[in-house]
């Protein structure tokens, strides 16, 4: 038994005579090959509905780097080495708006801060461009703190009870934008912004849950909530067609084909720790294809674990979707920065495959280690990845998903090699096998320390030999 149903609340939807009411449209698919295949036709069907996105820039968002402490002469140097490191787009995140030092305040005055930013943002947006990036913002439209302008000017603005208002959820209430006055303020405001700093690029958060949702009408107010949200993000793309928009949304809260339809990508998770996103990109990676999924170079050690792991291997997590980094490159060393820009120019070389092709995963025997990748017909890349100490007494075969068998592939590391691993006699020079070989024998693979990566490419050689 298959069903789905929409999540009304009584009373939210009254139809009068003639009127109709249409519901979210549901997809299912079905796989008589596995997850894989079902994941495909998942990836086809969205990347075929928006007329696919092909390969994505690399993204920084400072938001790790400096949090709230917006130094305008931090944050260009912050875009400075960023560019050096090969970036190609700098997100300003939280914390330029007017009163906005820490989250308790200033949610909902989307001015900017003219106490921080004297002259606006244009000094920085200038930097950046003279630099050769795209410039994005961040925003929280649907929010709103209690200690901000437009909350003590409007507070009837605010979704719930007037009597008794939901209670607080990091520091914020939901703004009913159902009410046209609300919706017309975040378009005028969105717009502006847009307008004036032609962004490139807008990160749009939703961080909190909708509790009590009761419009000023007493009428429940999810439904009319969640299509004001759809309609505030169409008609901004309207107005600026180019502008690109992701749904974060406390990382991962909000990835559905509602958003999808009108997002170029997703924050999957708030947790920049690589052997956390390995399994976390995985799975969300069902869904969604690499090229919507964000995937970023964190700090060496993780801000929400805390656990330090080497930058090889948060590089290597980051390679397989929208790359991009949230680390502090100021402080960090030469060498670290150098490394850093290895990678980055690792995944351009591979993005147009990374960010085109069919996303496989092999069942490796050891339930340490993980083996996926991404297949076109002419090439394909796999990652081994090591997650923890191993299970069985010597390293598996590594068996390559996805590839034609009838086809000869030429094999090859596509990475630096994990440190402490013995370089593979495969890799000391070319190989060509066959692709059913390669499936199903697989080749043999060094031992990998915990939290490593081992990359391995494919090209298809038939047409040549």
């Amino acid at each position: 038994l298959l069903g789905a149903g929409a999540l009304l609340e009584p009373g939210e939807v009254v139809l009068g005579e003639g009127e109709s009411y249409r519901t979210p449209w549901v997809y299912f698919t079905w796989s008589g090959a596995g997850l894989d295949e079902a994941g495909g036709r998942l990836h086809d069907h969205l990347r075929a509905s928006r007329g696919g996105w092909g390969a994505r820039p690399v993204t920084l968002n400072n938001w790790e780097a400096t949090y709230f402490d917006h130094d305008v002469d931090r944050l260009l140097a912050l875009a400075e080495q960023a560019a050096a490191a090969g970036v190609e787009r700098f997100v300003l995140d939280d914390g330029w708006f007017r009163g906005r030092r820490h989250d308790r305040a200033g949610l909902g005055d989307w001015y900017v801060d003219e106490t921080v930013w004297p002259g606006g943002l244009h000094r920085l947006v200038g930097h950046v461009r003279n630099l050769g990036m795209q410039f994005g913002l961040w925003f929280e439209p649907e929010m709103v703190n209690p200690d901000s302008d437009l909350a003590r000017a409007h507070p009837d603005w605010i979704l719930g009870r007037a009597a008794r208002p939901p209670g607080l959820q990091r520091n914020q209430q939901v703004l009913d934008l159902s009410r046209p006055e609300v919706f017309g303020y975040l378009l005028e405001r969105l717009d502006a912004l847009v307008r004036e700093y032609a962004l490139d690029y807008v990160k749009w958060d939703h961080n909190r849950d909708i509790a009590e949702p009761v419009r000023h009408d007493g009428v429940p107010g999810v439904h009319a909530q969640t299509l004001a949200a759809y309609r505030l993000v169409d008609e901004l793309r309207r107005r600026h067609p180019a502008l690109e928009v992701e749904s974060c949304s406390s990382g991962g809260a909000r990835v559905d084909y509602g958003i999808l339809a009108r997002t170029d990508r997703v924050w999957t998770s708030d947790s920049n720790d690589a052997l956390d996103r390995q399994l976390i990109q995985r799975w969300t990676g069902l869904l969604v294809p690499p090229e919507l999924m964000g995937c970023h170079v964190g700090a060496p050690a993780d801000h929400i674990t805390g656990r330090a792991l080497p930058l090889a291997f948060r590089a290597a997590t980051a390679l397989f979707g929208h790359m991009g980094v949230e680390w502090d490159l100021v402080s960090a060393s030469q060498a670290e920065r150098d490394e850093l820009a290895v990678w980055i120019a690792l995944h351009k070389r591979l993005r147009p495959l990374l960010h085109t092709g069919r996303v496989v995963r092999a069942d490796h025997p050891d339930p340490s280690a993980l083996v996926h990748g991404v297949v076109r017909p002419e090439r394909a890349v796999f990652a081994y990845v090591q997650l923890t100490s191993r299970v069985a007494a010597g390293p598996d075969p590594v068996r390559l998903p996805g590839l034609d068998p009838a086809a000869r592939y030429e094999v090859r590391l596509a990475g630096p090699l994990p440190e402490g691993a013995a370089l593979p006699r495969w890799a000391a020079a070319p190989v060509c096998l066959p692709g059913a070989v390669l499936t199903e024998a697989g080749l043999p693979a060094p031992a990998l320390r915990p939290a490593s990566v081992l990359l391995i490419e494919a090209e298809n050689i038939s047409d040549t030999e």
